[in-house]
C-alpha cells in the first residue's frame, strides 16, 4: 500500500510533515461539505417545505450522532496515514461498551454482573475500557509489526474476537443500571467535547511532532524511513495501540450515552470511521492524511444521514448512496495519486 511518490507530493522529506506551501486539502473538503449541505436545504424546501439548516435540533442531534464515529476516525486516520487499515474498532468498541459498563454498574440495579463492585468512582469503569482498548490495538500492531501479516487479516481477527467477547462477556445479555456518575458523559454535548479534544490532540501530535512525522514517513516509503533510521515497527505498534484506545474511549462514551451496553453496539462503526477518513482526503496508499480534513469528513456523513433522514429517504436508499460516495472517494484517491506520479 506504500507508494513512493506520496513523499514527494505531501510530505516535505527534511521534516516529514506535509508540505505548507500547497493549498491545504481541507478547503476542497470544506467546499463539499458546503455544497451537501445547501443541496439538502433546497430539496428540504422542494419536497418537505421546511429548512434543513435552520432548525437547531436537528443540528444538534446531527453532531452527537458522529462524535462517536469520529472518535474512532481519528485513530482510523493515523493508522491509514501508516499504509494499513483497521477493521476492528467498531468490535473494539462493542467490547468495552460491554466491559467498561459492567465497572460503573450501581448498587441498586439487582443484576449486577459483579455485586462488589458497584457505585465505583466514575473514572475506574473508565480507565477500564481505554485500557481494554488499548490492549486490543496492542496486539493488532504486534501482529502487523512482529508476524508481518497484512493489516486486513490481523485486524479482521480482532474484529471478529472481540466481537465475540463482547457476545461472551454476559452471555448476550445488556449491561444496565449505570450510575449516574458515569452515564453523565454521554449526556448534552460532552461526546461533541471528548471528539474535539481527541481531534485536536492528534492534530497536534500529528502536525508538529515526532510522532506525526514518523507516522508519516512510513506511509510514505516504509523501506526509506527504516533506512533513515525509524523503528518501523515500535512506531506501528504504538500507532495501532492508539487507534484502539480511541475505539475504547468510543466504546465508553456509546455506553454512556445510551444509558446501557449491548453486544450489538459498534457493528459497521469501522467503516463509517473508514469512509469518514478517505472523504476527508486521508490516502488509501498511505503517507497523506490530516485530522482536520477527517472531521470535516465525519461531518459530511452525519450532513448525508442526518439530510436523507429529514427527507424521510428510506434506509436501504441510504446505504446505497452513502457507498456510491465512498466508492467515489476512494477512485478520487485514485486520481490524485496518478497526477501525483505524473509530476
Amino acid at each position: 500500500m506504500n507508494h513512493p511518490t506520496a513523499t514527494k507530493a505531501d510530505v516535505d522529506l527534511k521534516t516529514g510533515r506535509p508540505n505548507s506551501h500547497r493549498i491545504p486539502p481541507e478547503a476542497n473538503i470544506l467546499l463539499v461539505l458546503i455544497g451537501i449541505a445547501l443541496i439538502f436545504e433546497l430539496l428540504g424546501w422542494v419536497f418537505v417545505g421546511q429548512s434543513f439548516l435552520m432548525n437547531p435540533q436537528r443540528l444538534t442531534i446531527m453532531i452527537l450522532q458522529v462524535a462517536v464515529i469520529g472518535i474512532i476516525s481519528v485513530g482510523v486516520t493515523q493508522v491509514i496515514i501508516t499504509g494499513g487499515i483497521d477493521l476492528s474498532s467498531g468490535s473494539v468498541v462493542g467490547m468495552t461498551a460491554m466491559i467498561s459498563a459492567s465497572f460503573a454498574q450501581s448498587s441498586t440495579w439487582a443484576r449486577a454482573l459483579y455485586p462488589g463492585l458497584t457505585d465505583m468512582p466514575f473514572f475506574v469503569p473508565i480507565a477500564v475500557g481505554i485500557l481494554i482498548g488499548l490492549l486490543a490495538g496492542y496486539i493488532n500492531g504486534q501482529l502487523i509489526a512482529r508476524t508481518k501479516i497484512p493489516p486486513f487479516i490481523a485486524t479482521l481477527g480482532m474484529m471478529v474476537t472481540a466481537r465475540g467477547i463482547s457476545k461472551w462477556y454476559t452471555k448476550g445479555q445488556p449491561v444496565s443500571g449505570l450510575t449516574e456518575q458515569f452515564t453523565f458523559i454521554g449526556t448534552g454535548i460532552w461526546p461533541v467535547v471528548v471528539f474535539l479534544l481527541v481531534a485536536i490532540i492528534f492534530h497536534i501530535a500529528l502536525r508538529y511532532t515526532r510522532y506525526g512525522k514518523f507516522t508519516y514517513a512510513i506511509g510514505a516509503n516504509v523501506q526509506a524511513a527504516r533506512v533513515s533510521g525509524i523503528n518501523v515497527e515500535k512506531h506501528l505498534i504504538k500507532v495501532y495501540a492508539i487507534a484502539g484506545m480511541l475505539a475504547g474511549l468510543a466504546g465508553i462514551v456509546t455506553a454512556a450515552r445510551a444509558q446501557t451496553a449491548q453486544a450489538g453496539m459498534g457493528v459497521m462503526y469501522e467503516l463509517d470511521a473508514i469512509a469518514a477518513a478517505v472523504i476527508g482526503g486521508t490516502s488509501l496508499a498511505g503517507g497523506a492524511g490530516r485530522i482536520t480534513g477527517t472531521v470535516i469528513g465525519t461531518i459530511i456523513l452525519g450532513v448525508m444521514t442526518s439530510g436523507f433522514t429529514f427527507l424521510r429517504v428510506d434506509a436501504y436508499y441510504q446505504e446505497i448512496i452513502k457507498g456510491m460516495i465512498i466508492v467515489a472517494a476512494v477512485v478520487a484517491d485514485v486520481y490524485r495519486q496518478k497526477k501525483r506520479a505524473k509530476r
